[in-house]
């Protein structure tokens, strides 16, 4: 197989290269990534070195530059990581996400029509379902949950997903949808949740934790989500869309309690802030349809995968350094300048 991942140097698409890699010997990777400020090609360090991997700086809305990509590697599988996702930046610049999120997936799609690519695969989230209420435990989202957006980000990504659907019944594009929790583990951005919390903690730095900490999410372990994608994408289900999520419930004040208490560190760090606006308070995901169908259930514990998570960030602090010090931004030129053109 010859596989398309865009945003390959971003926090789940770095991950299922190396998953892939890992898993199906004979494969072979392409990445692309337009590395703004979330993509590290210090991510892809190691798969760099793989001969079945090769990285392309490019941009998902360039029809010129993805069309001429798909007409070189006559791909057999295009999944798309590559995303706007942190809910306060489309708070502050909401045009971005509509670009990248909603006009990229388009471009990727009809080059997918034009060049015969026998399977598309969006990577969607959770979020465009809205929320639950935090009194209802017992109520998740299903495939079968409406729409109901909260923020930019989550509508951007849900206007994708209908644009794919769209897609599959007017071109038959062979396409598949997936909806993930939250996910954790290396490599993951330090402005999300985790990280941010591991490396301020180290730093002996305020821990800012918004409203009370009492919404709820979901966590998904990342090579859990890569595993269920790899099925996905590799299964004859088209057209269907599936739920990935981890049966594992947190409220954030307690994982960040949980990371204080691994690092030994005071909780007289947290620092509550205002709330972010339009916030949802709690998210689940069914994940039964998935596993119905293609046999996949969520393998790692939050207890266990949030164990492997502190110890990567402890035993890979240059790598979270460089990106809080922004001397990541310099990596690609510095390190590969043409060669990778």
């Amino acid at each position: 197989m010859k596989i398309l991942v865009t945003g390959a140097a971003g926090f789940i698409g770095a991950n299922h290269v190396y998953y892939v890699l890992g898993k199906h010997k004979d494969d072979e990777i392409v990445g692309l990534d337009s590395l703004t400020y979330a993509g590290n090609l210090e991510t892809l360090d190691a798969a760099l070195k793989d001969p079945r991997f090769r990285f392309v700086k490019g941009d998902i809305t360039d029809r010129a530059e993805v069309e001429a990509l798909f007409e070189q590697e006559k791909f057999d599988i295009v999944i798309n990581f590559a995303a706007e996702s942190h809910v306060d930046r489309s708070i502050e610049d909401p045009g971005v996400f509509l670009r990248t999120n909603i006009l990229g997936t388009q471009v990727l799609m009809d080059a997918s029509r034009k060049f015969g690519v026998p399977r598309y695969h969006q990577v969607s989230t959770d979020e465009v379902y809205g929320d639950l209420p935090l009194d209802k435990p017992d109520l998740l989202f299903t495939e079968q949950t409406p729409i109901h957006t909260s923020s930019p980000y989550s509508a951007s990504k849900a206007a994708a997903d209908l644009l794919v659907q769209a897609y599959i019944r007017t071109f038959k594009l062979p396409a598949t949808i997936s909806r993930c929790s939250n996910n954790y583990g290396p490599y993951q951005f330090p402005e999300k949740l985790i990280p941010l919390m591991i490396a301020n903690s180290l730093a002996d730095k305020p821990l800012p934790v918004y409203g009370e900490g009492i919404n709820v999410r979901d966590w998904l372990y990342v090579d859990d989500h890569c595993k269920a994608v790899d099925i996905i994408s590799r299964s004859d289900k088209v057209g269907e869309v599936y739920n990935i999520g981890g049966h594992n419930e947190m409220r954030n004040i307690d994982i960040v309690k949980l990371i204080l208490g691994y690092l030994g560190k005071p909780e007289s760090l947290i620092t509550y802030v205002t709330d972010r606006k339009g916030h949802d308070m709690r998210y689940a995901i069914d994940p039964a349809k998935i596993t119905a169908d293609l046999g996949w259930a969520p393998e790692t514990m939050f207890a266990d995968g949030i164990k492997l998570t502190i110890d990567w960030y402890l035993e890979n602090k240059s790598w979270w350094e460089r990106i809080v010090s922004g001397e990541y931004q310099e990596y690609y030129e510095e390190m590969y300048g043409d060669r990778l053109k």
